[in-house]
């Protein structure tokens, strides 16, 4: 009896969650612009083909690696920011965690959405502007925090808190370029402890 004829199905697309994790890997590695199609395909082991059937097109892999890497990476200081603790306690456990995850050897350095995009050709205009706009999320999310702060009593009342907000983004920023730089852990934890001595509010264990 002869075998049955089997149909030739389509080419079987790699799975969408691990792909997405080589791609953030690289996309943080090299930057979008420095991240190139034929990169991600082979990192894959997909053809170009399977990529913009899966995900689109590089942009939108771009964006959707972004999102993927904040989810990773920002759990505890969401948590931090979001808990029934001092802003200055959850300010410093932020900063902290942020140290501690750009300068891991386990991954790569810095972060990739501080310094993602600053500088780029005219054509990645939108990816740009999409990744600044993730940055103002936080740098607004941070100043939320901060007026509760003030509602709280942990800040004076006058507090400039967007402005506040905007220092200890800039700080972050800067730590995420020094990262980059080869800057240990400990020496960006040691920036932390400087950046927190300007903490305008209440500090708790403070006279």
């Amino acid at each position: 009896m002869n075998e049955p004829v089997r149909k030739r199905g389509r080419p079987r697309l790699l799975d969408r969650e691990a792909g997405l994790a080589i791609a953030a890997r690289l996309f943080w590695q090299r930057g979008y612009e420095g991240t190139s199609i034929a990169d991600l395909t082979q990192a894959m082991g997909i053809t170009p083909p399977s990529l913009y059937a899966t995900y689109g097109s590089k942009e939108n892999l771009y964006q959707l690696a972004l999102d993927h890497t904040i989810a990773q990476e920002t759990g505890k200081r969401a948590e931090a920011m979001a808990a029934a603790i001092p802003a200055y306690q959850a300010l410093a456990l932020y900063l902290h965690d942020v140290a501690q995850g750009i300068s891991d050897p386990a991954k790569p350095r810095g972060c990739m959405v501080s310094n993602a995009v600053l500088q780029h050709a005219v054509e990645n205009e939108n990816v740009a502007q999409a990744v600044a706009a993730r940055r103002e999320l936080s740098i607004g999310a941070m100043k939320a925090r901060f007026d509760r702060a003030v509602a709280e009593g942990d800040l004076p009342a006058a507090t400039d808190t967007d402005t506040l907000a905007r220092f200890y983004s800039a700080v972050v920023q800067g730590m995420s370029a020094q990262a980059c730089d080869g800057a240990c852990t400990a020496a960006l934890q040691k920036l932390v402890d400087v950046a927190l001595s300007a903490w305008p509010g209440q500090r708790p264990g403070a006279a």
